[in-house]
């Protein structure tokens, strides 16, 4: 195989594409994706991967006003990468609106990440011709994963970073100079800047040179020296800080305490690699396959290009895997793993170049293992909340099941798919080649839609679940440079004290008045007191002092209180970080004279067909599943019960008795 065997539709093409400059069709390739990435981030209204996007809001917000990065006014040190809120930090500092910044911060995401293009179109240059590599260029940026532009994540920084990496591997090892062996390990460097995941990224480099052949490993001599220097330097320093060196990895520090077994990585290993193949379209896979055993055939540019791509998809996957079989976790991290789409991308356009070789049965075989590999997949195990934000490629499949399809067809249905892919592969002429990766283009467009809207959906849930009027409006209630502290009862929406975290600067620290905020955050009990003149609170915790304001919807009051504050109110009958009840809730005031309460009830459509009645010194008031409904009692010696039917035990891991959910309360006074 050589690259004079290119399909003819192949030579218009060049020609065409030759005719404008590259730099302009990188150029209209990179602003054309920004455009149509930050018009959908329009529909993402708040941030929803909560707290990863509170963390990286935060850090952006310290390094913009101080030149350091912390959370909630405590330095992050090396838990998180510094990368991606130094890219965003700009807005922070140009806007004083934080929903303003917001928008700035998407619109550097929509450019960051559609920059993927051009490393990855240089990368492409290595094997392909000109047009195919401005073909994988765009194909780079029309993944569906660019939705996480929308989001303040770490995918907008670490995607180009990674491609960058397999540019500069690639690059090094065609010619093992000792300033590529030394690049490769900076570039490596500055992914682990933006993301600890990167670690995996050094075995992956120190490996790729063995594929090409033993006898020339001398050659990379220099790339062994300085990696196993930086390994004892960043050990050394870890150890003389007083620090494990397992804190390398930053946030997934107890991912390195944690004992894997051979046989749950291997399976979650499969998963992932069945997932990615679903992920992609079968058909970039099992090129990528027919390639690997076409090894001997291949030049030299080429044997580069698979041995980079080879070792960097084998230790991410595997990193990955290993992390996936954590407690918590058991789910397919595509979020973790999409990075590696274009070196398959860029395969099938060099299969494409090639001439579309089908060996007889290396290509059945490839073609028909990719798709059965869909085939591994537990869908029905898979399919649950979680794939929103980490498992795109499942989210068409949901939308499928919601229509009427069972989940256990599900897994059939999406197989008969694959194995249509795969006979496509197989059975395309070769001069109509070219029309599979146009057709893995239109999968990407068709897998965007429903990844979209459920991302709009769920930013639209979690706006809703925690602010319910102006998105900064404790900004505007408070002076400027106002700390505002935080009083978490444990029985509102956790969202409530994360957007409002989120949109407003003002909102400082967290104070836990029972159990601590979800999110392992920095926080302060309650007993340490509240030091704050001005305390954001809900309605189970009213406190003693001047309300400014207040967000009516969710319940949630702003205090001027003369420290330490002092607490009015006690709910009781709410589960713990929850605002769900069992059959009775009680609410008292201390020092009222007489008014009323105000509560807005939520009965939950998946647990009760029917009615739910709600008694409260001497009012009745019916609730219908699903609908928000508002009740107002007065209070009888500054007390109201209430009493909740039918309640249900849900079954399975839930096992409390559950009633309504009391979303608010209100005081009013007479």
């Amino acid at each position: 195989m050589t690259d004079a065997s290119v399909t003819h539709s192949g030579v218009g093409v060049r020609a065409f594409a030759r005719a404008v400059p590259v730099w302009a069709w990188l150029t209209t390739i990179v602003a054309v994706s920004a455009a149509i990435r930050f018009a959908l981030a329009h529909g993402i209204v708040a941030p929803w991967i909560m707290v990863d996007e509170l963390v990286y809001s935060e850090l952006a917000k310290s390094f913009a006003a101080s030149g350091h990065f912390a959370i909630r006014g405590v330095p992050a040190g090396g838990s998180y990468g510094f990368v991606y809120p130094l890219l965003i930090s700009p807005s922070y500092r140009l806007f004083d609106s934080v929903p303003d910044a917001y928008i700035g911060a998407k619109a550097i995401n929509s450019v960051v990440m559609s920059l993927a293009a051009v490393p990855a179109y240089f990368l492409a240059r290595r094997v392909l011709n000109q047009p195919f590599a401005l073909a994988a260029a765009a194909l780079s940026v029309a993944l569906p994963s660019l939705v996480y532009t929308g989001t303040l994540m770490t995918e907008n920084a670490f995607y180009p970073v990674f491609v960058c990496v397999a540019l500069v591997l690639v690059r090094m090892l065609e010619r093992p100079t000792r300033a590529n062996q030394l690049g490769v390990l900076a570039v490596c460097a500055l992914a682990y800047g933006t993301r600890q995941q990167a670690l995996a990224l050094f075995p992956a480099v120190l490996t790729a040179p063995p594929l090409l052949g033993l006898r020339r490993l001398g050659r990379f001599r220099t790339l062994y020296i300085a990696a196993a220097a930086v390994a004892v330097v960043a050990v050394v320093i870890e150890l003389a800080r007083g620090r494990s060196p397992l804190s390398l990895l930053g946030a997934y520090e107890t991912a390195g305490r944690h004992g894997y077994s051979v046989g749950a990585v291997a399976k979650w290993l499969l998963w992932h690699v069945a997932e990615l193949d679903l992920y992609l379209g079968v058909v970039p896979v099992a090129a990528f396959v027919v390639l690997a055993f076409a090894w001997r055939s291949l030049g030299t540019s080429q044997r580069a290009y698979m041995a980079g791509a080879a070792a960097l998809t084998t230790w991410l996957l595997l990193e990955v895997a290993a992390f996936a079989t954590l407690p918590g976790v058991a789910r397919v991290e595509e979020r973790n793993t999409f990075y590696v789409a274009p070196l398959f991308l860029i395969a099938l356009l060099l299969w494409v170049q090639l001439g579309a070789p089908r060996p007889r049965f290396v290509a059945l075989g490839s073609a028909v293992a990719a798709a059965l590999l869909v085939a591994t997949l537990p869908f029905p195990r898979l399919i649950r909340s979680e794939i929103t934000s980490d498992t795109l490629a499942l989210v068409p499949w949901w939308k499928v099941q919601e229509q009427g399809l069972g989940l256990h067809d599900v897994r059939l249905v999406a197989t008969v798919c694959a194995l249509a892919a795969a006979a496509l592969f197989l059975f395309v002429p070769q001069r109509w080649a070219l029309a599979l990766p146009l057709l893995v283009l239109a999968y990407f467009s068709v897998v965007q839609q429903p990844v979209q809207s459920r991302a709009e959906l769920a930013s639209r849930n979690a706006r809703a679940a925690g602010v319910g009027g102006r998105l900064d409006w404790i900004d505007r209630s408070v002076p400027a440079g106002a700390s505002v502290g935080v009083l978490w009862s444990g029985h509102v929406d956790p969202h409530v004290v994360w957007e409002n975290e989120f949109f407003n600067r003002s909102v400082g620290p967290v104070y836990d008045f029972a159990h601590p905020l979800p999110g392992h955050l920095q926080s302060t009990p309650i007993g340490d007191g509240v030091s704050r003149h001005l305390v954001l609170s809900d309605g189970t915790l009213d406190l003693r002092g001047r309300r400014l304001a207040f967000d009516v919807p969710k319940g949630v009051n702003l205090w001027q209180v003369s420290p330490p504050a002092r607490v009015v109110t006690r709910v009781t009958g709410l589960y713990p970080n929850d605002n769900w009840s069992g059959r009775t809730v009680e609410y008292r005031r201390r020092d009222c004279k007489g008014g009323s309460l105000s509560v807005k009830l939520l009965g939950d459509p998946s647990l009760f067909r029917r009615l739910q009645t709600v008694r409260a010194n001497g009012r009745t008031q019916v609730v219908l599943p699903g609908v928000p409904t508002g009740m107002t009692v007065p209070l009888r010696n500054c007390a109201a019960r209430f009493v909740v039917s039918p309640t249900r035990v849900p079954g399975g891991a839930d096992q409390r008795r559950l009633g309504l959910r009391f979303v608010s309360f209100a005081y009013l006074p007479r």
